[in-house]
């Protein structure tokens, strides 16, 4: 009998905690690189957007802003963006009302559950000069009270589903996506489950975002996607995936780990491309897009250790909780040889690079 509990992945998974080694906060350097790209944008867009109605005037002569990062994980990449926002905001209130009282900052940090809360908090920077919270819980949900929020802010977050599409791990569904772990882009029907999954979630994303800002209130999102009519399977990191991909199978038909969970695991991720990611934010009428542009933040050539750490700090939860901590090291084992095997073709200049997009909402004031 088929077991059930291999049918989908955990909804609550998290990046490597701690600051070791293996810890996502010692490799996501290449996330960190974007804010580098997107300072610009950022700080124009806030400037350019943000409107506030009058001056701080309440009994103490201060307001509090409030900003929320959805998907921080430990850190330190949220406090590099948190810093870059607030510095924007500032000016912009500043240039308005130059004589006014300073503000004040509170800054929601949140993530599932699982994230390394502890770590986050333990390398707060001293120096910050914000009130700090932790807010556990999924961001497909409500986390904060109606109108609280003036910006939202989101990562290289939404990118991941709440969940692995039903369709694509029923042996009985035309969307059955065996021999692939991902959304490559090659069978019509896998791609439609993933692109329906995607459009749920950010519809619950952005009806609970719109409780929870003010109207005139701002979001910030960097989300990987597709360039126009480019497949995930030919991109850099589309054939990374179908690398790890292979490497399972490979196992499985030595009898390292079972055929079973390779044939039930798919990784709930989706890159979208611009026209889609318009259409959904368009079609949910809460939010007004100020700009959406394309960001040129190319994977590098870099030694194949940097990639399998990195791959390994996204990927080692989500891997652990499907397969088993004990088979994780021979998982990664399997894909750093293929990758070397394969890592003139991989990076070949004739790949497609994924890209990033950056979106700048103003909530709608009804």
């Amino acid at each position: 009998m088929e077991n059930s509990e291999t049918k989908t992945l955990p909804k609550s998974w998290a990046m490597v905690g701690g600051d070791g080694p293996r810890s996502y906060a010692q490799n996501s350097s290449y996330q960190r690189g974007v804010l580098v790209i997107v300072d610009e944008l950022m700080d124009e867009g806030i400037k350019e957007t943000l409107d506030f109605k009058s001056p701080c005037s309440d009994s103490s002569n201060m307001c509090t802003f409030r900003i929320a990062d959805f998907g921080c994980s430990a850190g330190p990449n949220t406090f590099l963006a948190m810093e870059k926002i607030m510095e924007a905001v500032e000016q912009k209130y500043h240039a308005q009302f130059q004589n006014s009282p300073p503000l004040e900052f509170q800054v929601f940090f949140n993530d599932v559950t699982a994230n390394d809360f502890n770590t986050l908090f333990k390398t707060l920077p001293s120096y910050q000069k914000y009130f700090a919270a932790g807010v556990p819980g999924t961001f497909y949900g409500r986390l904060f009270p109606k109108s609280t929020l003036h910006l939202a802010y989101a990562s290289y977050s939404l990118q991941w589903l709440s969940k692995v599409p039903e369709e694509v791990v029923d042996t009985r569904s035309p969307a059955w996506n065996k021999g692939s772990i991902q959304c490559s882009g090659t069978a019509k029907e896998v791609a439609k489950a993933y692109s329906a999954q995607f459009k749920t979630d950010m519809d619950n994303f952005l009806n609970a975002r719109a409780q929870e800002i003010i109207g005139g209130g701002l979001m910030v999102i960097i989300i990987c996607g597709l360039p126009d009519g480019i497949l995930m399977s030919q991109t850099v990191a589309g054939i990374c995936i179908e690398l790890l991909g292979s490497c399972l199978i490979d196992m499985a038909t030595l009898g390292v780990i079972s055929e079973e969970k390779v044939d039930t695991f798919n990784l709930p991720l989706y890159f979208s491309s611009a026209k889609e990611l318009e259409e959904i934010i368009k079609n949910n009428e809460h939010f007004c897009i100020e700009r959406l542009n394309r960001l040129n933040h190319p994977m590098m050539k870099m030694k194949v250790e940097f990639h399998i750490s990195l791959y390994r700090a996204v990927l080692q939860g989500l891997l652990e909780a499907h397969f088993g901590r004990d088979d994780v090291d021979k998982i990664f084992e399997y894909f750093a040889k293929k990758l070397a095997e394969n890592y003139d073709s991989v990076f070949n200049a004739a790949n497609h690079q994924h890209v990033e997009h950056f979106v700048l909402l103003k909530r709608n004031i009804n």
